[in-house]
Formats: C-alpha cells, structure tokens, sequence
C-alpha cells in the first residue's frame, strides 16, 4: 500500500486504518480492499490534478472507493444527486465542465447529450478497466489548499452555486468530529443517507474512516432494515424523517439497547420527537449544525445536556457569532478551518457571502442562550429542507411560471410532521393544480416536487410590490398537522 502523505486528505483518511487491512469498513469490504480498489480507479481516471469527476451514480460502495480513488488523483469530485433529471445535469455539467462524467449504465444515453466536452463512462466499464490495467497508481500531491470537492447549493435568486471545499477543511472537520462525538474503531455506523451530500459523504464517510469504525451501509433509509441494524451497530447518523419513522416500528427500544449515539441534523428536529424518541429508547438525540459550505459548525455535547431545538456549541477550532442582533436574534457567521474556499467561478457571491477575514455569512438566524447553547430560528434565505434535501423555490417557480396559464408562483415551506417541511406552491393563472404537478414531476427531481399546489386570485405583496412569502407561510402552516 502507497504512503500518501504527500497528499494531505488521503493520509488523514487513511490515518485510522494504518495498519488494519484486514478489518472490516463495510459488509464484504476491509479497510485494505477499499484503498486497493481506490488505487486502482485512480490509476486509470486519466484525468489531470484539479480536473472535475462528476459523479451520478446509485448509492454503491463502489461510490466511496471513487470519492477516494479522486482524492489520490488530485482531481476535484463533483457528487450529483441520482434523482436530478438529464435537463437538471445539463446545468451542472455546463457549469463544472468536468473532464469525467461517471454514471450508471441506465443513464449513460442521455447524460452523453447534455456531457459536452466531458468524456462519459459507465461504473461498471470503469471498474472493469481498473481490475484489467496495467498501469502504475500515482499519489498526486496536495496541500491542505487544495480544493477536494465541489458541491453544489444555492439560495433563492436563481443559479446553484458550487461550493469548493479543500483537502483541509474535509480533512479537519473530520477529525474534530471524530474526537467530540468520540468515534473509535470498535464503533459501527448504520450509513442510511445518500452519499451526493455532505451529510452522507463527508460527515458519516469521513469521520468513520479518520477513526478506523465500521459501517453498515445501507443502500436508502428502510426504516425497518435501520431497526434490524441496531444490535450490531453502535451509532446512527439521520435527519429528523429518519426519527419520526423510526418510531412507529415495533421493537425499536429493545434494538436501540447496544446504541450508544443518536445524531440528527440538516433540518430542524421537533421537540415533540426528541422527547418521543428519548421516552422510547432512552437516548436523546444529539443534534447538530452544519451546511454544504462549512461542513459541521456546532454540536450538541457528546457528554453533558442535549438540548431539544438546540444545536449546540461550536465545535473545537470554530468560531460562531451573530451580527446584527435585534433582540437576541441575529445573522449567524461562522469561521473556521472547515470554511469553504469561495464558489466556483463566482467570485461576486464569494466576496459577498465569504469576509476578507474568513468569517462566512450563513444565511441563517439564531440566538445564544445563557449557556452559549446556539438555536437556529430562521433563515434570510427562503430555502425549503423537506426531508434532508434542500428545496430551492425560485427553481420550482420558475417551472411553474413557464406552464401555459400560470401569471406567477411563490414557493414556501411549511410544517410537515414527517419531512420537517414540505414544499408547496401557490399560484395566480388560469390551469389546473394536477398539470402544475404533472409538469413539476416530469422536470424535476421527485424530492423537489411541491406536496400540494393552492390556485389563487392574487399574491400578497407589500408596499415595494414584493411577495410576502412569511404571509403565506403563515396562512399554510397547519396545512399538514392533523
């Protein structure tokens, strides 16, 4: 096995398992087959340090010895969701201009249309060609500066942007989650999140790999298959829809019994179910705060109260603070070695979202309680986070105000007892709400899709002729509580 310390993300990742080839990262696959397989894929990658690989695959572990095969190339990973349809990819595709686009088969005819210049290959003919090549593996060197991955996110006004985060900022952020959720290698982690996003990617992935631990890693969220995981696993990484279904399976309390660690995050988790899920199974719930930009920011302690509708402290290394404070509230900042590098080829939004002296403008709004606890109590954004997955309204509206009929739209959030909040979309035109949604799933992503759609002779709007979204929200808030 090469020494990759020359190559600063790798030797971090790599560090846990030093020396245990033999032990088990997931079902069939040990530590020392996940690095030989990652070698391998790097070795016939044929791409240059920087290129971008974008990535839309199914949820494999084949999808991690990618990521990794990337790190040792030098070559930037671009992960994309597997829901988003060959018209979303062009936007990606365009924007990233990635040398390498690895799909699944079934995909591999429309992506080659929207690809541009990117030359496409299957997982399958990527891996074949791994196993059969003659070539010798490189390390590529790169410094904690240099950039590991591009992920896309975005706020409401229009183009997703990609968030560029370093071998450093991954690297770090691992580690101190490691050391403060106190991760060891006898430690078993049920992987049920998508692997496209930092949640399942970086968070889970990483910190299990920084420490040595284990995985069961599961291919989507099955609630009864999480269950049936829990008395040989030891912690369970979720969003808050994973605890609302969690509790309607019998046996959960027994199974929970060898658990030892509860995280929640990437959307608000309700009171009611942090009390619900602690009077079951006698865990509280640790949530956290983070975001594609930063990674994770703060925690619950691991050790210590866990407070329901708070995310905790800072994390060790991370500066939290809020600006412009109105009554206790204000807009949440954030530096740290786990800061993101700017947005690619936006420099504009980079400067105005990321401070000369590295303090990043969240977007969001909280308040400190007398213990420094942080609560997260809105957003200046009006992003929807509708089961873990970022809903961005004004692509949504801009969908629907293309529909023959339609005059305008506004998309909100509201409370959703399962997915945390739902999308719905509220429209002025002369169409029917079953073509919005029939259009909404034909163009995009299921996940993105309003949940209900309301016709309506006018918006609200204020004295400066703008929507006035919060007015909505209020007028649909209890359209999904029983």
């Amino acid at each position: 096995m090469a020494d990759y310390r020359a190559n600063h993300l790798a030797s971090v990742l790599r560090r846990g398992s030093l020396g245990r080839d033999l032990s088990q990262f997931a079902e069939l696959k040990t530590y020392g087959a996940l690095w030989k397989n990652a070698e391998m894929l790097s070795a016939v990658l044929a791409v240059q340090p920087g290129d971008r690989v974008a990535v839309q695959l199914e949820k494999c572990i084949e999808y991690i010895e990618l990521y990794l095969a990337c790190v040792l190339a030098g070559a930037i990973f671009l992960p994309l969701n597997p829901a988003y349809t060959d018209a979303e990819m062009a936007y990606f595709l365009g924007d990233a201009e990635p040398a390498l686009l690895v799909c699944d088969r079934s995909r591999f005819a429309g992506l080659s249309k929207v690809a541009g210049k990117a030359r496409v290959v299957t997982l399958d003919r990527l891996i074949d060609s791994a196993t059969h090549a003659s070539g010798k593996f490189a390390l590529a060197t790169c410094d904690s500066n240099g950039i590991a991955a591009i992920l896309y996110t975005s706020g409401t006004t229009g183009r997703s942007k990609g968030a560029m985060l370093s071998h450093g900022a991954l690297a770090s952020n691992a580690v101190v989650l490691a050391k403060h959720w106190r991760f060891t290698q006898d430690d078993v982690l049920i992987h049920a999140l998508p692997v496209f996003h930092t949640h399942g990617l970086f968070v889970a992935t990483n910190t299990v790999l920084v420490s040595g631990a284990s995985m069961i890693f599961q291919q989507r969220f099955d609630s009864a298959e999480v269950v049936a995981g829990m008395p040989q696993a030891t912690v369970l990484m979720g969003v808050p829809t994973f605890y609302t279904r969690l509790l309607a399976i019998d046996g959960l309390a027994k199974a929970a019994q060898n658990m030892r660690l509860f995280v929640s995050g990437s959307a608000p988790l309700l009171a009611e179910t942090h009390a619900q899920f602690k009077a079951v199974t006698g865990h509280a719930i640790l949530e956290r705060y983070g975001m594609t930009e930063t990674n994770m920011n703060t925690s619950n302690p691991y050790a210590g109260e866990r407070r329901s509708g708070t995310v905790g402290m800072a994390l060790s290394g991370v500066e939290v603070r809020l600006t412009d404070v109105v009554e206790g509230i204000g807009s949440i900042e954030v530096r740290g070695p786990n800061v993101f590098s700017g947005y690619w080829r936006m420099p504009e939004k980079t400067a105005a979202e990321l401070r000369p002296d590295g303090w990043f403008i969240t977007g969001d709004l909280g308040s400190f309680d007398a213990d420094g606890y942080l609560k997260i109590v809105g957003r200046t954004k009006d992003l929807v986070i509708s089961g873990g997955f970022n809903i961005y309204p004004k692509e949504l509206e801009e969908v629907i105000d293309a529909i023959p009929g339609v005059v305008e739209s506004a998309v909100i959030g509201v409370p959703h007892p399962d997915l945390g909040e739902a999308a719905v979309a509220v429209v002025v035109g002369d169409v029917e709400s079953s073509q919005i949604m029939a259009v909404c799933a034909q163009l995009l992503a299921k996940f993105k899709q309003p949940k209900a759609v309301f016709l309506t002779k006018e918006l609200p709007r204020n004295s400066m002729g703008k929507v006035q979204k919060m007015a909505l929200r209020a007028e649909f808030a209890d359209l999904f509580r029983a």
